[in-house]
């Protein structure tokens, strides 16, 4: 199957407009078809050994979100205290997550332990699992972009606090919790770009010829 010039530019519009949504959520319900959507198409994403290792809890419940938001605040205030300075005041007014404003989180997993002990293509790096997860989630938070949906990654939180909101096994490696739900607005600029946190790199100073070289 070929792709031809108008699902192409799509597709480059949609990663182009990927974004970290923390804020802008609105009450709007997610619809179960449009959620079973996204999570296929984490599930589609590629897998070494095609291992399929992650899982998808989905989160609803007004309460449980709660308890993921006060690990979040705890979380975050002691963050707040590794930087300092104007730095730390910057830190301080950044929203960094949605967990209470979006309708729906997402906490995605890994299961290290799916498909037995050897996985073709994980013998010699045993995290492709982890990195194969982390695939799933973008796949899904470019279909959430397709959807217009917003989704944004919260990894500022013990895995012990969503272990025991989500009864998370042990075992289970946790990989993010994802706040998703439809917005007001996408915006033009990354949050942390647009806030003065950094830039984006210049594609330049990414790009190696043949072999690695240092930049300034």
């Amino acid at each position: 199957m070929l792709i031809n010039e108008q699902e192409r530019n799509a597709l480059y519009k949609v990663i182009y407009g990927r974004r970290d949504v923390r804020s802008e959520f609105m009450a709007t319900p997610v619809a179960n078809e449009v959620l079973l959507r996204i999570l296929k198409a984490g599930h589609h994403a590629p897998s070494v050994g095609f291992m399929q290792p992650w899982d998808f809890v989905v989160v609803r419940e007004e309460s449980t979100k709660m308890a993921i938001k006060q690990g979040f605040d705890a979380a975050n205030a002691q963050s707040a205290q590794l930087f300092s300075g104007t730095r730390q005041e910057q830190y301080k007014s950044l929203k960094l997550e949605g967990i209470m404003d979006a309708p729906l989180g997402i906490c995605v997993t890994c299961d290290r332990e799916r498909n037995g002990p050897i996985v073709l293509g994980q013998t010699i790096k045993p995290e492709m699992d982890l990195y194969s997860t982390v695939c799933a989630i973008q796949n899904m938070w470019l279909a959430a972009r397709a959807e217009n949906i917003g989704l944004g990654w919260v990894s500022i939180i013990d895995d012990a606090v969503l272990r025991a909101a989500l009864d998370i096994p042990e075992r289970i490696e946790i990989i993010a919790y994802l706040c998703l739900g439809y917005v007001s607005e996408f915006s033009e600029q990354p949050d942390l770009e647009k806030h003065g946190w950094l830039e984006r790199m210049d594609i330049s100073k990414v790009i190696h010829a043949e072999k690695w070289s240092e930049r300034k």
